[in-house]
Protein backbone atom coordinates (compact mmCIF):
# COMPACT_ATOMS: atom_id res chain seq x y z
CA UNK A 1 0.00 0.00 0.00
CA UNK A 2 1.27 3.48 -0.92
CA UNK A 3 -0.67 6.56 0.00
CA UNK A 4 -0.23 10.26 -0.77
CA UNK A 5 -0.86 12.02 2.52
CA UNK A 6 -2.94 15.18 2.67
CA UNK A 7 -2.49 18.19 4.91
CA UNK A 8 -4.56 17.56 8.00
CA UNK A 9 -6.24 19.52 10.74
CA UNK A 10 -7.62 18.19 14.02
CA UNK A 11 -11.34 17.44 14.37
CA UNK A 12 -12.81 17.52 17.85
CA UNK A 13 -16.56 16.92 17.98
CA UNK A 14 -18.61 18.96 20.43
CA UNK A 15 -21.63 17.55 22.20
CA UNK A 16 -24.70 17.35 19.96
CA UNK A 17 -27.92 15.52 19.29
CA UNK A 18 -27.54 13.11 16.37
CA UNK A 19 -30.00 13.03 13.52
CA UNK A 20 -30.19 9.27 13.98
CA UNK A 21 -32.03 7.51 16.79
CA UNK A 22 -28.94 5.99 18.33
CA UNK A 23 -29.12 3.21 20.90
CA UNK A 24 -26.28 4.00 23.29
CA UNK A 25 -26.58 0.56 24.88
CA UNK A 26 -25.67 -1.05 21.57
CA UNK A 27 -22.69 1.30 21.24
CA UNK A 28 -21.62 0.46 24.79
CA UNK A 29 -21.82 -3.27 24.10
CA UNK A 30 -19.96 -2.95 20.81
CA UNK A 31 -17.15 -0.93 22.35
CA UNK A 32 -16.85 -3.16 25.39
CA UNK A 33 -16.61 -6.28 23.22
CA UNK A 34 -13.97 -4.68 20.98
CA UNK A 35 -11.88 -3.40 23.87
CA UNK A 36 -12.14 -6.29 26.33
CA UNK A 37 -13.10 -9.47 24.46
CA UNK A 38 -11.14 -9.26 21.24
CA UNK A 39 -10.58 -12.38 19.12
CA UNK A 40 -8.07 -10.71 16.81
CA UNK A 41 -4.96 -12.30 18.31
CA UNK A 42 -6.23 -15.80 17.60
CA UNK A 43 -7.43 -14.76 14.14
CA UNK A 44 -3.95 -13.41 13.42
CA UNK A 45 -2.28 -16.61 14.58
CA UNK A 46 -4.54 -18.70 12.38
CA UNK A 47 -3.97 -16.44 9.39
CA UNK A 48 -0.29 -15.53 9.70
CA UNK A 49 1.17 -18.53 11.54
CA UNK A 50 -0.99 -21.35 10.19
CA UNK A 51 -1.42 -20.11 6.60
CA UNK A 52 1.34 -17.54 6.22
CA UNK A 53 1.83 -15.04 3.40
CA UNK A 54 -0.86 -14.68 0.75
CA UNK A 55 0.77 -13.92 -2.60
CA UNK A 56 -1.66 -13.65 -5.48
CA UNK A 57 -1.52 -16.87 -7.51
CA UNK A 58 -0.33 -18.94 -4.56
CA UNK A 59 -2.14 -21.91 -3.00
CA UNK A 60 -1.77 -20.11 0.35
CA UNK A 61 -4.04 -17.26 -0.73
CA UNK A 62 -6.72 -19.71 -1.88
CA UNK A 63 -6.40 -21.56 1.41
CA UNK A 64 -6.80 -18.25 3.23
CA UNK A 65 -9.94 -17.42 1.22
CA UNK A 66 -11.46 -20.72 2.30
CA UNK A 67 -10.45 -20.02 5.92
CA UNK A 68 -12.37 -16.74 5.70
CA UNK A 69 -15.49 -18.60 4.57
CA UNK A 70 -15.21 -21.14 7.37
CA UNK A 71 -14.63 -18.48 10.02
CA UNK A 72 -17.48 -16.23 8.91
CA UNK A 73 -19.89 -19.15 8.71
CA UNK A 74 -18.90 -20.20 12.25
CA UNK A 75 -20.20 -16.79 13.34
CA UNK A 76 -23.45 -17.21 11.40
CA UNK A 77 -22.40 -14.75 8.69
CA UNK A 78 -22.98 -15.57 5.02
CA UNK A 79 -19.82 -15.47 2.90
CA UNK A 80 -18.68 -16.52 -0.54
CA UNK A 81 -15.67 -16.39 -2.86
CA UNK A 82 -16.07 -14.54 -6.13
CA UNK A 83 -13.66 -15.25 -8.97
CA UNK A 84 -12.76 -12.30 -11.21
CA UNK A 85 -9.87 -13.73 -13.24
CA UNK A 86 -6.68 -15.74 -13.02
CA UNK A 87 -3.05 -15.10 -12.08
CA UNK A 88 0.15 -17.02 -12.85
CA UNK A 89 0.40 -19.59 -10.09
CA UNK A 90 3.57 -19.92 -8.05
CA UNK A 91 4.47 -21.60 -4.80
CA UNK A 92 7.56 -20.69 -2.80
CA UNK A 93 10.00 -23.40 -1.78
CA UNK A 94 13.41 -23.31 -0.14
CA UNK A 95 16.27 -20.89 -0.76
CA UNK A 96 19.90 -21.67 0.03
CA UNK A 97 22.72 -19.25 -0.81
CA UNK A 98 26.31 -20.12 0.02
CA UNK A 99 29.47 -18.18 -0.80
CA UNK A 100 32.08 -20.82 -1.69
CA UNK A 101 35.00 -18.45 -2.43
CA UNK A 102 37.09 -16.66 -1.25
CA UNK A 103 35.78 -18.40 1.88
CA UNK A 104 32.71 -20.38 2.81
CA UNK A 105 29.81 -18.39 4.24
CA UNK A 106 26.08 -19.00 4.51
CA UNK A 107 24.33 -15.90 3.19
CA UNK A 108 20.94 -14.64 4.31
CA UNK A 109 18.58 -14.38 1.35
CA UNK A 110 15.29 -15.35 -0.24
CA UNK A 111 14.09 -15.88 -3.79
CA UNK A 112 11.80 -13.25 -5.25
CA UNK A 113 8.19 -14.06 -6.07
CA UNK A 114 7.69 -15.99 -9.34
CA UNK A 115 11.41 -16.77 -9.53
CA UNK A 116 12.19 -19.99 -11.40
CA UNK A 117 13.77 -22.73 -9.36
CA UNK A 118 17.29 -23.89 -10.03
CA UNK A 119 17.32 -26.94 -12.35
CA UNK A 120 15.81 -29.85 -10.45
CA UNK A 121 16.32 -27.88 -7.26
CA UNK A 122 20.08 -28.41 -7.46
CA UNK A 123 22.53 -25.54 -6.92
CA UNK A 124 23.67 -23.16 -9.63
CA UNK A 125 27.27 -22.14 -8.99
CA UNK A 126 29.23 -19.37 -10.65
CA UNK A 127 31.56 -16.43 -10.38
CA UNK A 128 30.01 -13.20 -9.16
CA UNK A 129 30.25 -10.00 -11.19
CA UNK A 130 28.85 -6.54 -10.59
CA UNK A 131 26.64 -4.70 -13.06
CA UNK A 132 28.82 -1.76 -14.15
CA UNK A 133 27.65 1.78 -14.72
CA UNK A 134 28.48 2.45 -18.39
CA UNK A 135 28.25 5.58 -20.49
CA UNK A 136 25.39 4.60 -22.80
CA UNK A 137 23.17 1.80 -24.14
CA UNK A 138 25.73 0.80 -26.77
CA UNK A 139 28.30 0.22 -24.05
CA UNK A 140 25.79 -1.88 -22.12
CA UNK A 141 25.05 -4.01 -25.19
CA UNK A 142 28.76 -4.54 -25.70
CA UNK A 143 29.18 -5.60 -22.06
CA UNK A 144 26.21 -7.95 -21.74
CA UNK A 145 27.98 -11.03 -23.21
CA UNK A 146 30.33 -10.81 -20.20
CA UNK A 147 27.38 -11.89 -18.03
CA UNK A 148 27.05 -15.32 -19.65
CA UNK A 149 27.33 -18.03 -17.00
CA UNK A 150 27.88 -15.48 -14.25
CA UNK A 151 25.89 -14.56 -11.16
CA UNK A 152 25.24 -10.83 -11.48
CA UNK A 153 24.81 -8.27 -8.69
CA UNK A 154 22.16 -5.78 -9.87
CA UNK A 155 21.42 -3.51 -6.88
CA UNK A 156 22.75 -0.18 -5.71
CA UNK A 157 25.61 -0.18 -3.23
CA UNK A 158 24.94 1.58 0.06
CA UNK A 159 27.10 4.06 1.96
CA UNK A 160 26.30 2.68 5.41
CA UNK A 161 24.19 -0.09 6.89
CA UNK A 162 23.09 2.16 9.74
CA UNK A 163 19.71 3.88 9.44
CA UNK A 164 19.81 7.61 8.85
CA UNK A 165 18.24 8.12 12.28
CA UNK A 166 21.27 6.46 13.87
CA UNK A 167 23.64 8.82 12.08
CA UNK A 168 21.54 11.81 13.07
CA UNK A 169 21.53 10.81 16.75
CA UNK A 170 25.15 9.81 17.25
CA UNK A 171 27.36 11.39 14.57
CA UNK A 172 29.06 14.77 14.75
CA UNK A 173 27.11 17.32 12.73
CA UNK A 174 29.77 17.53 10.02
CA UNK A 175 29.92 13.73 9.71
CA UNK A 176 26.15 13.47 9.51
CA UNK A 177 26.07 16.09 6.77
CA UNK A 178 28.84 14.26 4.89
CA UNK A 179 26.91 10.99 5.19
CA UNK A 180 23.78 12.59 3.69
CA UNK A 181 25.82 13.99 0.81
CA UNK A 182 27.42 10.63 0.11
CA UNK A 183 24.07 8.88 0.32
CA UNK A 184 22.49 11.25 -2.21
CA UNK A 185 25.53 10.99 -4.48
CA UNK A 186 25.35 7.18 -4.50
CA UNK A 187 21.63 7.18 -5.24
CA UNK A 188 21.99 9.66 -8.09
CA UNK A 189 24.95 7.77 -9.56
CA UNK A 190 22.91 4.57 -9.62
CA UNK A 191 19.70 6.02 -11.07
CA UNK A 192 21.57 8.23 -13.56
CA UNK A 193 23.74 5.30 -14.58
CA UNK A 194 20.77 3.07 -15.37
CA UNK A 195 19.13 5.87 -17.30
CA UNK A 196 22.29 6.54 -19.32
CA UNK A 197 22.43 2.85 -20.28
CA UNK A 198 18.83 2.97 -21.45
CA UNK A 199 17.62 0.50 -18.86
CA UNK A 200 15.96 0.28 -15.44
CA UNK A 201 15.67 -2.16 -12.54
CA UNK A 202 13.03 -4.25 -14.34
CA UNK A 203 14.46 -4.16 -17.85
CA UNK A 204 18.00 -5.10 -16.80
CA UNK A 205 16.68 -8.37 -15.39
CA UNK A 206 15.34 -9.52 -18.76
CA UNK A 207 18.43 -8.20 -20.55
CA UNK A 208 20.75 -10.22 -18.33
CA UNK A 209 18.61 -13.33 -18.63
CA UNK A 210 18.72 -13.03 -22.43
CA UNK A 211 22.51 -12.62 -22.23
CA UNK A 212 22.82 -15.98 -20.47
CA UNK A 213 23.44 -14.97 -16.87
CA UNK A 214 23.26 -17.90 -14.47
CA UNK A 215 21.39 -16.03 -11.71
CA UNK A 216 20.66 -12.54 -10.41
CA UNK A 217 21.28 -11.19 -6.92
CA UNK A 218 19.71 -7.99 -5.61
CA UNK A 219 19.33 -6.30 -2.25
CA UNK A 220 16.42 -3.88 -1.84
CA UNK A 221 17.37 -2.33 1.48
CA UNK A 222 14.75 -0.14 3.16
CA UNK A 223 17.24 1.95 5.12
CA UNK A 224 16.35 0.21 8.40
CA UNK A 225 18.21 -2.37 10.44
CA UNK A 226 18.25 -5.70 8.53
CA UNK A 227 15.12 -4.82 6.57
CA UNK A 228 14.75 -5.66 2.86
CA UNK A 229 11.73 -5.33 0.63
CA UNK A 230 10.70 -8.41 -1.31
CA UNK A 231 8.77 -8.07 -4.55
CA UNK A 232 8.72 -10.21 -7.70
CA UNK A 233 11.23 -11.01 -10.42
CA UNK A 234 11.00 -10.36 -14.15
CA UNK A 235 13.06 -13.42 -15.05
CA UNK A 236 11.46 -16.50 -16.60
CA UNK A 237 14.29 -19.06 -16.66
CA UNK A 238 16.99 -18.07 -14.17
CA UNK A 239 16.73 -17.73 -10.38
CA UNK A 240 16.64 -14.29 -8.78
CA UNK A 241 17.38 -13.90 -5.08
CA UNK A 242 17.52 -10.98 -2.67
CA UNK A 243 20.19 -11.03 0.05
CA UNK A 244 20.52 -9.01 3.21
CA UNK A 245 22.23 -5.67 2.87
CA UNK A 246 25.65 -6.52 4.40
CA UNK A 247 25.97 -9.82 2.56
CA UNK A 248 25.39 -7.92 -0.67
CA UNK A 249 27.87 -5.16 0.21
CA UNK A 250 30.50 -7.75 1.06
CA UNK A 251 30.15 -9.32 -2.39
CA UNK A 252 30.48 -5.89 -3.98
CA UNK A 253 33.60 -5.11 -1.96
CA UNK A 254 35.26 -8.35 -3.05
CA UNK A 255 34.59 -7.62 -6.71
CA UNK A 256 35.88 -4.06 -6.42
CA UNK A 257 39.10 -5.33 -4.84
CA UNK A 258 39.70 -7.69 -7.73
CA UNK A 259 38.68 -10.79 -5.74
CA UNK A 260 36.13 -13.01 -7.49
CA UNK A 261 33.56 -14.45 -5.10
CA UNK A 262 31.64 -17.55 -6.06
CA UNK A 263 28.09 -18.34 -5.05
CA UNK A 264 26.12 -21.53 -4.88
CA UNK A 265 22.38 -20.82 -5.19
CA UNK A 266 19.72 -23.50 -4.79
CA UNK A 267 16.01 -22.68 -4.95
CA UNK A 268 12.91 -24.82 -5.10
CA UNK A 269 9.61 -23.34 -6.24
CA UNK A 270 6.70 -24.36 -8.43
CA UNK A 271 5.06 -22.60 -11.34
CA UNK A 272 1.47 -23.84 -11.23
CA UNK A 273 -0.16 -22.39 -14.32
CA UNK A 274 -3.18 -20.06 -14.11
CA UNK A 275 -4.68 -19.94 -10.62
CA UNK A 276 -8.03 -18.39 -9.60
CA UNK A 277 -7.93 -14.70 -8.70
CA UNK A 278 -10.81 -14.03 -6.34
CA UNK A 279 -12.32 -11.85 -3.64
CA UNK A 280 -14.12 -13.00 -0.51
CA UNK A 281 -17.36 -11.22 0.42
CA UNK A 282 -19.30 -11.57 3.67
CA UNK A 283 -22.65 -9.99 4.52
CA UNK A 284 -25.01 -9.30 7.40
CA UNK A 285 -28.33 -8.73 5.64
CA UNK A 286 -30.74 -6.05 6.82
CA UNK A 287 -34.45 -6.68 7.05
CA UNK A 288 -35.19 -2.94 7.10
CA UNK A 289 -33.20 -1.64 4.13
CA UNK A 290 -31.68 -4.78 2.58
CA UNK A 291 -30.67 -3.00 -0.64
CA UNK A 292 -28.71 -0.26 1.13
CA UNK A 293 -25.18 -1.12 2.26
CA UNK A 294 -22.43 0.01 4.57
CA UNK A 295 -19.25 -1.54 3.25
CA UNK A 296 -16.00 -2.58 4.90
CA UNK A 297 -12.90 -2.95 2.75
CA UNK A 298 -9.43 -4.47 3.20
CA UNK A 299 -7.10 -6.30 0.87
CA UNK A 300 -6.33 -9.88 1.80
CA UNK A 301 -3.33 -10.65 -0.40
CA UNK A 302 0.24 -9.82 0.56
CA UNK A 303 3.80 -10.01 -0.63
CA UNK A 304 5.59 -12.97 0.84
CA UNK A 305 8.94 -11.90 2.26
CA UNK A 306 7.29 -12.03 5.69
CA UNK A 307 3.78 -13.21 6.53
CA UNK A 308 1.88 -10.10 5.44
CA UNK A 309 1.08 -9.20 9.05
CA UNK A 310 0.73 -5.41 8.83
CA UNK A 311 0.10 -5.29 5.08
CA UNK A 312 -2.63 -6.20 5.27
CA UNK A 313 -3.28 -8.96 7.74
CA UNK A 314 -4.12 -6.35 10.36
CA UNK A 315 -6.70 -4.65 8.16
CA UNK A 316 -8.20 -8.02 7.28
CA UNK A 317 -8.61 -9.31 10.83
CA UNK A 318 -9.88 -5.87 11.90
CA UNK A 319 -12.75 -6.12 9.42
CA UNK A 320 -13.43 -9.70 10.49
CA UNK A 321 -13.57 -8.61 14.14
CA UNK A 322 -15.95 -5.76 13.31
CA UNK A 323 -18.28 -8.15 11.50
CA UNK A 324 -18.14 -10.61 14.40
CA UNK A 325 -18.99 -7.93 16.95
CA UNK A 326 -21.80 -6.42 14.90
CA UNK A 327 -23.34 -9.84 14.26
CA UNK A 328 -23.34 -10.42 18.03
CA UNK A 329 -24.68 -7.05 19.22
CA UNK A 330 -26.36 -5.61 16.11
CA UNK A 331 -27.74 -8.64 14.27
CA UNK A 332 -30.61 -6.71 12.67
CA UNK A 333 -28.93 -3.65 11.14
CA UNK A 334 -30.95 -0.91 9.47
CA UNK A 335 -28.70 -1.28 6.43
CA UNK A 336 -26.97 -4.39 5.18
CA UNK A 337 -23.31 -4.64 6.15
CA UNK A 338 -20.91 -6.14 3.63
CA UNK A 339 -17.15 -6.65 3.75
CA UNK A 340 -14.82 -7.11 0.79
CA UNK A 341 -11.53 -8.95 1.27
CA UNK A 342 -9.77 -8.09 -1.96
CA UNK A 343 -7.22 -10.06 -3.98
CA UNK A 344 -4.18 -8.68 -5.84
CA UNK A 345 -4.23 -5.21 -4.29
CA UNK A 346 -0.44 -5.30 -4.32
CA UNK A 347 -0.35 -5.54 -8.11
CA UNK A 348 -2.67 -2.58 -8.71
CA UNK A 349 -5.94 -2.82 -6.73
CA UNK A 350 -7.07 -5.59 -9.06
CA UNK A 351 -9.58 -7.32 -6.79
CA UNK A 352 -11.45 -4.15 -5.82
CA UNK A 353 -11.28 -2.73 -9.36
CA UNK A 354 -12.76 -5.95 -10.72
CA UNK A 355 -15.55 -5.94 -8.12
CA UNK A 356 -16.44 -2.32 -8.92
CA UNK A 357 -16.40 -2.93 -12.68
CA UNK A 358 -18.44 -6.14 -12.39
CA UNK A 359 -21.03 -4.73 -9.99
CA UNK A 360 -21.82 -1.27 -11.33
CA UNK A 361 -25.49 -1.78 -10.43
CA UNK A 362 -24.49 -2.46 -6.82
CA UNK A 363 -22.30 0.62 -6.32
CA UNK A 364 -25.17 3.15 -5.98
CA UNK A 365 -26.52 1.00 -3.14
CA UNK A 366 -23.38 1.60 -1.03
CA UNK A 367 -24.10 4.37 1.45
CA UNK A 368 -20.50 4.63 2.68
CA UNK A 369 -17.34 2.52 2.58
CA UNK A 370 -14.55 2.30 5.18
CA UNK A 371 -11.13 0.99 4.07
CA UNK A 372 -8.14 0.09 6.25
CA UNK A 373 -4.71 -0.89 4.99
CA UNK A 374 -1.53 0.51 6.46
CA UNK A 375 -0.12 -1.19 9.47
CA UNK A 376 -0.89 -1.76 13.09
CA UNK A 377 -1.27 1.75 14.49
CA UNK A 378 -4.33 3.52 15.84
CA UNK A 379 -6.48 5.27 13.25
CA UNK A 380 -5.01 8.76 13.08
CA UNK A 381 -5.84 10.41 9.73
CA UNK A 382 -8.97 10.85 7.64
CA UNK A 383 -9.65 12.93 4.53
CA UNK A 384 -13.09 13.81 3.16
CA UNK A 385 -11.63 13.01 -0.30
CA UNK A 386 -13.74 15.68 -1.94
CA UNK A 387 -17.16 14.70 -0.57
CA UNK A 388 -18.66 18.02 0.42
CA UNK A 389 -20.80 16.87 3.35
CA UNK A 390 -18.37 14.35 4.86
CA UNK A 391 -17.53 16.70 7.74
CA UNK A 392 -21.12 16.72 8.98
CA UNK A 393 -21.28 12.93 9.25
CA UNK A 394 -17.90 12.36 10.83
CA UNK A 395 -18.34 15.29 13.23
CA UNK A 396 -21.45 13.63 14.61
CA UNK A 397 -20.14 10.07 14.51
CA UNK A 398 -16.83 10.87 16.20
CA UNK A 399 -18.79 12.22 19.16
CA UNK A 400 -19.63 8.62 20.12
CA UNK A 401 -16.02 7.47 20.18
CA UNK A 402 -13.94 7.28 23.35
CA UNK A 403 -12.04 10.51 23.82
CA UNK A 404 -8.61 8.96 23.22
CA UNK A 405 -9.81 7.50 19.91
CA UNK A 406 -11.43 10.72 18.76
CA UNK A 407 -8.54 12.99 19.68
CA UNK A 408 -6.09 10.73 17.83
CA UNK A 409 -7.77 11.35 14.47
CA UNK A 410 -6.66 14.35 12.41
CA UNK A 411 -8.88 15.28 9.51
CA UNK A 412 -9.05 17.25 6.28
CA UNK A 413 -12.42 18.36 4.94
CA UNK A 414 -13.58 18.41 2.28
CA UNK A 415 -10.20 17.20 0.97
CA UNK A 416 -9.78 15.85 -2.54
CA UNK A 417 -9.65 12.40 -4.15
CA UNK A 418 -6.00 12.80 -5.10
CA UNK A 419 -4.65 10.51 -7.81
CA UNK A 420 -5.63 6.90 -8.24
CA UNK A 421 -4.66 6.13 -4.68
CA UNK A 422 -2.67 3.38 -3.08
CA UNK A 423 -5.41 1.26 -1.52
CA UNK A 424 -8.75 -0.24 -2.40
CA UNK A 425 -10.97 2.71 -1.48
CA UNK A 426 -9.62 4.30 -4.69
CA UNK A 427 -11.34 1.66 -6.84
CA UNK A 428 -14.73 3.01 -5.69
CA UNK A 429 -14.10 6.78 -5.79
CA UNK A 430 -14.43 6.99 -9.61
CA UNK A 431 -17.99 5.66 -9.27
CA UNK A 432 -18.90 8.41 -6.77
CA UNK A 433 -19.03 5.98 -3.84
CA UNK A 434 -18.20 7.77 -0.55
CA UNK A 435 -15.19 5.56 0.21
CA UNK A 436 -12.89 6.62 3.03
CA UNK A 437 -9.37 5.53 3.94
CA UNK A 438 -8.80 5.40 7.69
CA UNK A 439 -5.03 5.78 7.94
CA UNK A 440 -3.07 4.38 10.86
CA UNK A 441 -0.34 5.83 13.01
CA UNK A 442 3.02 4.94 11.47
CA UNK A 443 4.80 2.55 13.88
CA UNK A 444 7.79 2.46 11.45
CA UNK A 445 5.53 0.94 8.80
CA UNK A 446 7.35 2.37 5.78
CA UNK A 447 10.83 1.41 6.92
CA UNK A 448 10.35 -1.89 8.70
CA UNK A 449 7.18 -3.75 7.71
CA UNK A 450 5.82 -2.45 4.38
CA UNK A 451 6.57 -5.30 1.93
CA UNK A 452 9.57 -6.49 3.94
CA UNK A 453 11.00 -9.68 5.38
CA UNK A 454 10.09 -8.27 8.82
CA UNK A 455 6.33 -8.00 8.25
CA UNK A 456 5.43 -10.66 10.81
CA UNK A 457 3.04 -11.30 13.70
CA UNK A 458 5.38 -9.91 16.38
CA UNK A 459 5.11 -6.39 14.91
CA UNK A 460 1.36 -6.12 15.65
CA UNK A 461 0.44 -3.74 18.48
CA UNK A 462 -2.71 -5.20 19.99
CA UNK A 463 -3.62 -2.18 22.10
CA UNK A 464 -3.87 -0.13 18.91
CA UNK A 465 -5.75 -2.85 17.07
CA UNK A 466 -8.41 -2.98 19.78
CA UNK A 467 -8.81 0.80 19.57
CA UNK A 468 -9.33 0.46 15.84
CA UNK A 469 -11.99 -2.19 16.34
CA UNK A 470 -13.81 0.17 18.72
CA UNK A 471 -13.64 2.99 16.18
CA UNK A 472 -14.57 0.96 13.12
CA UNK A 473 -17.45 -0.98 14.66
CA UNK A 474 -18.90 2.24 16.09
CA UNK A 475 -18.70 4.03 12.74
CA UNK A 476 -20.40 1.15 10.93
CA UNK A 477 -23.22 1.03 13.46
CA UNK A 478 -23.79 4.80 13.21
CA UNK A 479 -23.63 4.74 9.39
CA UNK A 480 -26.30 2.04 9.39
CA UNK A 481 -28.51 4.12 11.68
CA UNK A 482 -28.39 7.30 9.55
CA UNK A 483 -31.90 8.18 8.33
CA UNK A 484 -30.63 8.83 4.79
CA UNK A 485 -27.78 7.41 2.75
CA UNK A 486 -24.45 9.24 2.83
CA UNK A 487 -24.37 12.36 0.66
CA UNK A 488 -22.57 12.08 -2.68
CA UNK A 489 -22.26 15.85 -3.18
CA UNK A 490 -18.79 16.77 -4.39
CA UNK A 491 -16.72 19.78 -3.47
CA UNK A 492 -15.09 21.94 -6.12
CA UNK A 493 -11.65 20.41 -6.45
CA UNK A 494 -8.53 22.54 -6.01
CA UNK A 495 -6.16 23.72 -8.70
CA UNK A 496 -3.22 21.50 -9.53
CA UNK A 497 -0.48 22.97 -11.74
CA UNK A 498 -2.84 25.72 -12.84
CA UNK A 499 -5.68 23.38 -13.80
CA UNK A 500 -8.71 22.21 -11.88
CA UNK A 501 -8.13 18.73 -10.44
CA UNK A 502 -10.34 16.11 -12.08
CA UNK A 503 -12.27 13.33 -10.40
CA UNK A 504 -10.58 9.94 -10.99
CA UNK A 505 -11.93 7.80 -13.82
CA UNK A 506 -12.74 4.06 -13.56
CA UNK A 507 -10.09 1.52 -14.47
CA UNK A 508 -10.57 -2.18 -15.06
CA UNK A 509 -8.43 -4.77 -13.33
CA UNK A 510 -5.58 -6.87 -14.61
CA UNK A 511 -7.47 -10.17 -14.69
CA UNK A 512 -4.74 -12.45 -16.06
CA UNK A 513 -1.47 -11.24 -14.52
CA UNK A 514 -0.05 -10.73 -18.00
CA UNK A 515 2.21 -7.73 -18.39
CA UNK A 516 2.72 -7.30 -14.67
Amino acid sequence: MIQKYLLLGCLLAPAFVSKAQVDTNIIKNIQNEAANHSQMEMLAQQLMDDIGPRLIGSPQLLKANDWLLKTYKSWGIDAHNEKYGTWPGWERGQTNIVMTAPRTDQLDGIQLAWSPETPKGKPVEGDVILLPMLKDSMALQAWLPMAKGKIVLIAQQQVSGRPESSWKEYALEADYKHYLEQKEKALNAWSDGLKAMGTNTNKIQTQLEAAGAAALVSSYWTGGWSSNRIFGTKTKKIPHVDVRMEDYQMLCRFVQRGITPRLQIATTSKHLGPMPAQNTLAEIKSKVNPEQYVMLSAHFDSWDGGTGATDNGTGSILMMEVMRILKKYYPNPKRSIIVGHWGSEEQGLNGSKAFAADHKDFLPKISVLFNQDNGTGRISKLSGLGFLDAYDYFRRWFGYLPEENRKAIETTFPGDPGGRGGSDYAAFIPYDVPAFFLLSNNWDYGMYTWHTTLDTYDKIVWEEMRRNAVTMATLVYLACEEPEVFSRRKAELPLEKGERMKWPQPQDANRTGQGY
